[in-house]
């Protein structure tokens, strides 16, 4: 049962630190996959990277205990399956016991500081593959941006090739969003075409020495019939920021959802954050979509 007391949490990290894996040994977890083969997953691995606005707040993100209270509003409604979060938040997450039966993926790169000169240098500095594995999470995701100006991205590529190789070798899964991006004006931006996701897709298939437990993360965009013809991975799509409007934004995911090898959802902000500030609206909405066979029973 979920105790949401982080009083008790600040003591037991002073304290006994070591609890913290021991609620990981003792955690009841489940299969990766349901019955109808899909997943909805919330995210939270933004402020790590120094991203903690949402829509016109900057900050929105920056109260810890808010931000928990919310990803266990979430985590507790029917039909969510589990969650995307740094270390600092999954240890949370395990001593408020959130994480019962569901679905953990562990972020690994955070390096790419929003706004930062060395923003495209995606370095791995947060979880790492023996520690998801000892830790008995599921898999571990990490992004993937790749400038073709910026000689740095082939570190990045390199890195992620080595994840995913890691991870597998654990029998994890590895959650893979890559982007082709580029530089304006001082800012790192993703180019969201569909050329440019396809290409994107195309060269993450190819990362590591097997892509047998590869999966991944992608953007919605207008084709998405044609970027999921350029892969057999199986793939999530991502939510991002909500900018559009909340009918125009799930009539994407809803048609997109449709389109064969898609296997469900990954939102942060649009769900933790939305503009009406109705959470529970919001989660159980998606969890139609991506379970309506379930009527939004969780797996």
């Amino acid at each position: 049962m979920l105790r949401f007391d982080l009083d008790e949490v600040r003591e037991i990290r002073g304290r006994r630190p070591e609890a913290i894996a021991e609620a990981a040994a003792r955690r009841r977890r489940r299969p990766l996959l349901g019955d109808d083969g899909r997943l909805l997953i919330v995210a939270a691995d933004h402020p790590a990277r120094g991203a903690l606005g949402v829509g016109r707040d900057p900050w929105a993100m920056a109260d810890r205990a808010e931000l928990l209270r919310r990803l266990a509003v979430c985590l507790a409604r029917p039909g969510v399956d589990g969650v995307l979060a740094t270390p600092d938040v999954l240890e949370d997450l395990l001593l408020l016991g959130a994480l019962e039966g569901k679905v953990v993926f562990a972020s690994m790169n955070r390096g790419g500081l929003q706004g930062a000169a060395f923003e495209l240098d995606d370095r791995f500095t947060a979880a790492d593959a023996g520690t998801i594995a000892a830790m008995g999470f599921d898999g571990g995701k990490m992004l993937c941006r790749i400038d073709p100006s910026d000689p740095g991205s082939l570190a990045t590529l390199e890195a992620c090739a080595q994840a995913i190789t890691a991870l597998a070798a654990r029998e994890l899964t590895a959650m893979v969003e890559p982007f082709m991006s580029r530089v304006e004006d001082g800012r790192v931006r993703n180019v969201l075409t569909t050329e440019a996701v396809i290409r994107s897709v195309a060269i993450t298939g190819g990362l590591g020495a097997t892509s047998a437990r590869t999966w991944l993360k992608l953007p919605v965009v207008d084709d998405m019939e044609a970027v999921m013809a350029a892969t057999t991975l199986p793939t999530l799509l991502l939510g991002g920021d909500p900018a559009a409007a909340p009918t125009d934004t799930l009539a994407r995911w809803e048609k997109a959802l449709r389109v064969p090898g898609v296997r469900g959802l990954v939102i942060g902000r649009a769900l933790l954050y939305p503009p009406d500030g109705h959470a529970e609206a919001v989660v159980d909405r998606l969890a139609e979509l991506v379970h309506p066979a379930a009527g939004a029973v969780a797996g």
